[in-house]
């Protein structure tokens, strides 16, 4: 009962899950509960220690998606509490679909997009007339080409490791026995470098078929690459890495309620925390050079400034600038982080309708500027103070 009570509580949740990434985690969900193992370890104290860690960032920064990992995970704590089964390889698929594993993708993206670029450069240097690459671009026949993070493939990286997660699952019912955590570590590992190889190809191909534009074709090419170098290697590495480990016997005894009564109170105080409204205090001590008499409210995550020189956005963090023009139809030729008045500063070259504008955007708490979502937060969650993005916009 006490997740189905907290469930209810947070109805509201399922409807922001929806559009990240639900199926994958009810995917894992389901994993956990079919390929679940009788184990002795005490998993409830990493499992509570992990749910205090997230409630309290919950708490503190209004993150919805890390409030609904523990949810998640309290109901993974009471079906261990109860049967004393866990499944390893269900919960590291869980945790992929979590905004965890977002942050730090995100966060590894531009060096692994470096490499695959370079690595696609000298592969194709004397295949066809590539004048160079510089970082994650490409310079053919005088046109520019960028590969992004979309290119990354940061949703069929979570579907390699889900579908590795089934595989592994499949393999230990079908024989009885189970895998070691070795062998789970091992093998996600190697779906690591599948994918990267998969998206090396991807690039490849794109590129010599001169599909850089987001068409049908663009994702049939990604389909094809994740099923050729993905997903068969895959099925073939999997007849090698068998299961040898037996299940322990029926341990017949729960461990009590009290983890799960913990997690609860919890969860329950976050819930409420939760379903208030955020106060972002977004023009708090702001810059007296910024007119805020002169700007309006979008809403309420959104303070506009319109000049004729320039608009500035100030606005809640997590409203990404490149997420927010690219969905607004401006393509995003140039991104890199500048020196601005002894301020390091993310600086975006933009154009739409034939007209370029130049964008200067930062993260600001306090007096200082960060160019990093996570330090950021960071500053707010050690010091619960308010912080801003703002976001500055000319034409070049």
């Amino acid at each position: 009962m006490i997740p189905i009570i907290l469930l209810v509580m947070n109805y509201e949740l399922f409807f922001f899950a929806l559009e990240n990434d639900f199926f994958g985690v009810i995917l894992s969900m389901v994993l956990f509960f079919v390929g679940g193992r009788t184990t002795n370890l005490k998993v409830h104290y990493p499992l509570l220690f992990l749910l205090v860690l997230l409630e309290f960032i919950s708490y503190r920064l209004h993150t919805r998606s890390l409030h609904f990992l523990s949810l998640c995970m309290i109901i993974c704590l009471t079906y261990y509490t109860i049967t004393r089964r866990f499944s390893f390889i269900a919960f590291i698929s869980l945790l992929l679909f979590s905004s965890l594993f977002n942050k730090f993708f995100e966060h590894l993206s531009a060096e692994i997009k470096q490499w695959l670029c370079q690595g696609v450069y000298l592969t194709l240097k004397n295949t066809i007339n590539i004048d160079k690459a510089e970082g994650v671009n490409f310079f053919i026949k005088g046109a520019k080409i960028t590969v992004d993070t979309a290119c990354m493939g940061l949703s069929m990286f979570k579907t390699g490791l889900l579908a590795a997660a089934v595989l592994l699952t499949i393999e230990e019912k079908k024989s009885g026995f189970y895998y070691k955590n070795i062998q789970i570590i091992l093998f996600c590992l190697l779906v690591i470098l599948l994918n990267i190889v998969s998206n090396f190809f991807r690039i490849i191909t794109l590129v010599l078929l001169d599909c850089t534009q987001e068409n049908v074709l663009h994702h049939m090419v990604g389909l094809v690459c994740f099923g050729l170098y993905q997903i068969m290697p895959m099925l073939f590495l999997i007849r090698y890495i068998k299961p040898k480990q037996e299940q322990l016997k029926e341990l017949g005894h729960s461990l009590g309620f009290y983890p799960v009564l913990g997690a609860f109170v919890l969860i329950f105080i976050t819930s409420l925390e939760i379903k208030n409204d955020q106060n972002f205090n977004l023009l708090y001590q702001i810059d007296p050079k910024y007119d805020i008499k002169k700007g309006k409210w979008v809403n309420p995550e959104v303070f506009k400034i319109s000049t004729p020189e320039k608009l500035t956005y100030i606005k809640a963090p997590s409203h990404k600038p490149l997420i927010c023009w690219t969905g607004d139809g401006y393509k995003i030729s140039e991104s890199e982080i500048v020196e601005v008045n002894h301020s390091k500063v993310w600086f975006n070259k933009m154009e739409k309708n034939n007209l370029h504008y130049k964008s200067f955007w930062w993260y600001e708490c306090g007096n200082k500027k960060y160019t990093s979502f996570i330090d950021v937060m960071l500053q707010r969650l050690v010091y619960n103070k308010p912080i801003r993005l703002i976001n500055e916009v000319e034409v070049d």
